[in-house]
């Protein structure tokens, strides 16, 4: 039997008043013995509502939907206000379970694109690594050469300062011709891996990002996930991280901006946006900028001037930024986590109103 037909099949036992309706009655009144006990103390109408909006407010529909049902001071006008109320929710629990399955596949590709960038780059610094030592080893190996054979011409130079004394001449001339090519074959060499080091390094901070990028994804792939499991009667409200907070956002992708402005407005907080000055007049972000609690925009889709102006208005109306790595969801996560885990503000240390 599907799912459909068992619950046809308990709904005409419970019609009929028989041991499975009475086995039904007992196992809801044990699973919401909670909210049966809360409601009992109600003696009417007044009372029953009062209690319904308690149980409404806490979260707990599904136990105290049943109470209200079961009561003997129920009225028929308070049965049809739940009824409607209960009603309208599934409706909004539907269509914010489908926005839920869009941000879910949104998140679910861009994790996956960013898995297989973290280990192109993971794969690359490793490359870079082997190869900074490879250099390292043939440098040392040069420069131990080297140093043996300047040994071994001194020797032969002490050996030479015995017999004639213009072969000695010849022979440190030509000794200190042969040190100063390795003394500048052994520092182009300590360059190198300098350079190599430093571009590890990139790699390694590059690597740092996009893992923490990752990590943001695949939290809020969880949480979608567990959103989508709950169903049947389990509400679940959304995080309210951002409650109350007004986020301007500016510049960025359109592809990726809609999604920007769901999680938003999916923890509370309220969007706005601003293109940089593509389409939108620049005349208009003075206006919005005092209205926001954090300005945020991605470096890589907005110019360097634009990142000056948008710096000054900032710094002018005592308004926290924060830059994004990229224009990406996940980077937007996880730059907006970090900025709630330690509410550090991102601003330039010495920064000029005039001249940026």
């Amino acid at each position: 039997m599907s799912d459909l037909d068992v619950h046809h099949a308990a709904v005409h036992m419970a019609m009929e008043r028989g041991d499975a309706s009475k086995a039904i009655q007992k196992a809801l009144d044990q699973k919401h013995a909670g909210a049966l006990k809360q409601f009992s103390p109600a003696k009417d109408e007044r009372a029953l509502e009062a209690a319904w909006r308690a149980a409404w407010s806490h979260g707990d529909i599904a136990g105290g939907y049943w109470a209200l049902l079961t009561h003997k001071a129920v009225t028929s006008t308070l049965l049809q206000l739940a009824y409607g109320e209960v009603h309208m929710l599934s409706h909004l629990m539907a269509s914010a379970n489908r926005d839920d399955l869009k941000r879910f596949l949104a998140l679910e590709k861009e994790n996956s694109e960013l898995r297989e960038r973290l280990e192109r780059r993971q794969s690359k610094h490793e490359e870079t690594l082997r190869e900074r030592d490879h250099v390292l080893t043939q440098e040392q190996a040069r420069i131990l050469h080297l140093e043996a054979r300047v040994s071994q011409l001194q020797v032969q130079e002490n050996a030479a300062s015995r017999g004639s004394e213009p072969s000695v001449a010849e022979l440190v001339a030509l000794q200190t011709t042969r040190r100063e090519k390795a003394e500048r074959a052994a520092e182009k060499a300590w360059q190198e891996v300098q350079r190599l080091q430093d571009h590890s390094a990139d790699l390694q901070l590059h690597m740092n990002d996009l893992a923490e990028e990752l990590n943001a994804a695949e939290h809020e792939l969880q949480r979608l996930s567990a959103n989508a499991a709950a169903q049947d009667g389990a509400f679940t409200a959304p995080q309210k991280k951002l409650q109350d907070r007004i986020i301007l956002y500016v510049g960025g992708r359109p592809s990726s901006t809609p999604s920007i402005r769901d999680f938003v407005h999916h923890r509370g907080g309220e969007f706005l946006h601003h293109d940089g000055g593509l389409e939108t007049r620049k005349g208009l972000l003075t206006a919005l900028l005092p209205r926001a609690h954090l300005v945020v925009f991605p470096v890589d889709c907005v110019d360097h001037d634009s990142v000056n102006h948008l710096k000054r208005l900032c710094e002018r109306h005592m308004v926290p930024f924060m830059p994004l790595r990229t224009a990406s969801l996940a980077s937007f996560a996880r730059s907006l986590q970090r900025e709630a885990d330690t509410r550090v503000v991102h601003r330039p240390s010495h920064f000029c109103l005039r001249h940026g």
